[in-house]
């Protein structure tokens, strides 16, 4: 049975990281959001397009992830998935497709994101976005906690 693996967590919390590890372990397709969308758009965070083309990527990949499930593949959404419902979502919709789903929330303090976002943002990349400050401080405050439910593998 094909595992859908879910990275849950904040910018800057290790998600990419820990998603490249499982890849190497799990035998697992990664998906990585943020790689697809700054080679194709760029460094475009605070432009008003960036949402709706995130959300695009977003479906392009879930829609690539259904298939490789489908096909027996163990495949890693390397999201974000900061609200519970969203979780919910894609693990209703692995359900459907006769995939197992774990998630794998990285449980970093604020003032650690914060430290490894100016580390970040010192650092250009072509894989993960520049993200000011005053961008990242209300997305800690929004970010929904999983429960200890929601870290219980499902089959």
């Amino acid at each position: 049975m094909a595992t859908l693996h879910l990275m849950v967590g904040l910018p800057c919390s290790g998600k990419t990281t820990l998603a490249q590890k499982l890849e190497r372990e799990q035998s697992a397709l990664r998906l990585t959001t943020d790689e697809w969308h700054v080679r194709l758009f760029g460094q475009d965070a605070e432009e008003p397009e960036h949402d709706a083309r995130h959300g695009l990527i977003e479906a392009m990949l879930w829609n690539i992830a259904s298939r490789a499930l489908e096909l027996g593949t163990n495949v890693i959404l390397d999201f974000g998935f900061w609200a519970r419902e969203e979780r919910e979502d894609y693990r209703s919709r692995a359900k459907q497709l006769g995939a197992s789903s774990e998630v794998h929330f990285l449980d970093v303090s604020a003032d650690e994101l914060m430290h490894r976002l100016a580390v970040r943002n010192s650092q250009p990349s072509q894989t993960s976005f520049y993200i000011p400050e005053a961008m990242m401080k209300p997305w800690i405050a929004f970010f929904q906690r999983p429960t200890p439910d929601e870290l219980e593998r499902r089959e």
